[in-house]
């Protein structure tokens, strides 16, 4: 499992952090997500399907297995710098 994020709609509402506080964050700078374990253990990939459920904006992507992901196929940015792309993880 991989998470993925679209930063760019990201409005910081806070349900990831509340809902998996192991896996995501709010950036202090701006109050959007931030993922702190982008392959998550086994013991909170629930964690990670429910923030994903929750997410208001839908901005958290469950990456199941390689080239498909809940509602969506492909993949996406994987790197973590500025510039990434729409799906970079920060």
């Amino acid at each position: 499992m991989q998470i993925r994020i679209d930063r760019t709609r990201c409005r910081g509402a806070g349900q990831c952090v509340l809902s998996a506080p192991g896996l995501f964050d709010q950036s202090e700078e701006d109050g959007m997500v931030v993922v702190l374990e982008s392959t998550p253990p086994p013991e909170l990939r629930d964690a990670a399907r429910r923030a994903a459920a929750l997410c208001p904006n839908s901005v958290i992507r469950i990456v199941e297995s390689e080239g498909t992901a809940d509602g969506d196929e492909g993949g996406g940015d994987e790197g973590r710098g500025e510039g990434d792309g729409p799906d970079a993880e920060r």
